[in-house]
C-alpha cells in the first residue's frame, strides 16, 4: 500500500493517520522510535506483510511483464492507491477532498515525524499528491516520480503504458483484497502488542 491507503486504513482502524504513514520512513526495530508512533509503525508493518504475502496481489504481480517484476510491488502500491482515490466515496463517509486536508493537518501537527517525512510534508499538500491519485495522469506522474528517486530508473521503462493496460486485472485485485485489508487493519488494531500502546 501507498500514502493515501496506509493513511485511509490508519482511519478505518481509529488510529493516528501520521505514525502509520511513518512506517515508510521509520527503519529499525519499532521500540527504537518515540512512544506516539509505535503502534502506527507496528500496523504499517503488519499491513505491508499481508499485502506483500497475499495470493491476490502475489497473482497480480506476477501479471506484470518480466521486464517490470523488479518494480511490480512498487507499481501495484500505487495502482491500488489510485483506485483508492478513484472509487474514494466507496470506502469512506467523508469527501476525498476534505479527507486529504484533515490527513495533511494530522500529519503538520504531529510531534515526532520521523525528519524526512516532515521535509516533504508541504510539498505534499501544496502539489496535493493523495488527492492527484484519482485521475490517471495523477498516477502517472506518481510513477515518473518514484522512477527519479531510484538508482535505476530504466527498471520503470513502459511502466505506465503497462499498468494502464492492465487496469482491469488492478480493479478486480484491488477490490477483492482491499475489504479485507480494512477488516485486518481494525481487527490488528484490537490486538496491538500492550508494549506498543
Amino acid at each position: 500500500m501507498n500514502f493515501l491507503a496506509h493513511l485511509h486504513l490508519a482511519d478505518n482502524s481509529r488510529t493516528s493517520l501520521a505514525a502509520n504513514l511513518a512506517g515508510d520512513f521509520c527503519k529499525g526495530a519499532i521500540s527504537n522510535h518515540p512512544k506516539s508512533l509505535q503502534q502506527g509503525l507496528w500496523l504499517h508493518r503488519q499491513i505491508d506483510q499481508l499485502t506483500d504475502s497475499h495470493e491476490l496481489t502475489m497473482e497480480l504481480i506476477q501479471a506484470f511483464p518480466k521486464s517490470l517484476q523488479r518494480v511490480a510491488p512498487i507499481l501495484m502500491d500505487l495502482a491500488f492507491d489510485h483506485m483508492l482515490a478513484k472509487y474514494w466515496d466507496e470506502y469512506h463517509h467523508q469527501p476525498l477532498a476534505d479527507f486529504c486536508q484533515y490527513a495533511y493537518q494530522q500529519l503538520q501537527q504531529h510531534p515526532d515525524l520521523p525528519e524526512q517525512l516532515r521535509t516533504i510534508v508541504p510539498t505534499m499538500q501544496q502539489q496535493n499528491w493523495l488527492a492527484a491519485y484519482e485521475t490517471r495522469e495523477g498516477l502517472n506522474k506518481a510513477i515518473n516520480g518514484v522512477s527519479k528517486r531510484l538508482s535505476k530508473p530504466e527498471l520503470f521503462d513502459g511502466a505506465t503504458k503497462t499498468v494502464e493496460k492492465m487496469d482491469i486485472e488492478i480493479e478486480i485485485a484491488f477490490r477483492t483484497f482491499y475489504p479485507q485489508l480494512m477488516a485486518y487493519s481494525r481487527i490488528w488494531t484490537r490486538k496491538t502488542p500492550a508494549e506498543y500502546l
